[in-house]
């Protein structure tokens, strides 16, 4: 009786205590997620670095590969970010006004269809409204409090530093804590480093390029909004058959339409030469580096990752439903074993 004493007050005292440390660093979990994310996709980069370093310092193989995540990802990102947010809110308000440009050529071009196809009603600009308007509230909401943004990715950085240096120690103290066997837990870890690293450098990152082609090519083509059509195309590339087309077909049918012909001629080659050639080439090389997961559910996971996490959850939330089919193939190898033995 005073065992079971024990345990009730230790286990009680213990929730408790977690459920205060939980409350405190609740605002964090989105930078901590960041940065163990950024930690497992970077790690072979600090292992290189750390191998030149001198001495194989630890200290600063880890502030390099921070540095170095900081300059190319994270810069890259939060300007396109800023961009992708103004050109949302520039198009939502000219969709408003029915000004002229993109919006009132597309319109103009409804109204041409429809003297060919009676009852033709496509309404494409209420459409252009409301994708502009989720756009910009949810990737804006990385703006909504700067001061805290900075601070956040801050921490991101400070965690993705020390996660780097002494990553591998707390590895091995969460296997000890674990009361699965070693085995098992270097397993799990194992299994979520090569889930996190497929889908982030295969799927998502041939999506990110093909929507960063994309969008080059309709800036110099001459498309105000290029940064905004980009995006598009990039979460038109993780559905499977409809790719950047989504995007760049319209775009190429409009400039037709409106007479530009050489930029039209342009458009073409370029998506059919670039765009095309990092889906036939960069694609299967970078997919086949894992086990990445069905493009559709990439799709769902990154709109319900950014609208739950912000913009970060365009990689959190694709990261989270791989660690989950992780851990189901695992549960179920366990639970086959278990069977088996009997």
């Amino acid at each position: 009786m005073n065992r079971i004493v024990e345990y009730v007050f230790f286990f009680g005292f213990m929730a408790i205590v977690t459920y205060i440390l939980w409350e405190m660093l609740a605002p964090f979990v989105s930078a901590l997620a960041l940065s163990a994310i950024i930690v497992t996709i970077c790690y072979p980069l600090y292992e290189r670095i750390l191998k030149y370093a001198p001495r194989q310092n630890k200290t600063f193989a880890a502030l390099t590969t921070t540095l170095v995540v900081l300059l190319a990802v994270v810069f890259p990102l939060f300007f396109i970010a800023s961009s992708l947010v103004n050109q949302a809110l520039s198009l939502y308000n000219e969709a408003s006004v029915g000004g002229a440009g993109f919006v009132q050529s597309l319109s103009s071009a409804e109204e041409q269809i429809a003297k060919y196809v009676p009852g033709f009603e496509l309404n494409l600009t209420e459409y252009i409204k409301q994708a502009s308007a989720w756009l910009a509230g949810n990737v804006g909401a990385i703006f909504a409090g700067t001061a805290s943004t900075v601070f956040l990715f801050f921490i991101a950085l400070i965690g993705s530093f020390y996660l780097f240096r002494d990553g591998k120690e707390f590895t091995k103290k969460l296997v000890v804590i674990s009361p699965l066997p070693d085995e098992e837990d270097e397993r799990i870890l194992e299994r979520m480093a090569v889930a996190v690293r497929s889908v982030a450098m295969g799927t998502v990152l041939v999506a990110l390029i093909q929507g960063a082609l994309a969008a080059l090519g309709l800036a110099v083509t001459g498309f105000e909004n290029y940064m905004l059509l980009g995006t598009i195309a990039a979460l038109g590339a993780l559905i499977p058959g409809v790719g950047t087309s989504i995007v760049l077909v319209p775009s190429i049918l409009y400039l037709f339409f409106t007479g530009s012909i050489v930029p039209g001629i342009v458009l073409t080659i370029w998506a059919t030469l670039a765009v095309g050639l990092i889906d036939n080439l960069l694609g299967p090389y970078l997919m086949s580096r894992g086990n990445p997961l069905h493009p559709f559910v990439v799709l769902l996971s990154v709109l319900g990752g950014i609208a739950f996490f912000g913009p970060i959850g365009f990689i959190v939330g694709p990261v989270v439903v791989s660690l989950f089919v992780v851990l189901l193939e695992l549960y179920t190898l366990h639970i086959s074993e278990q069977t088996n033995g009997q």
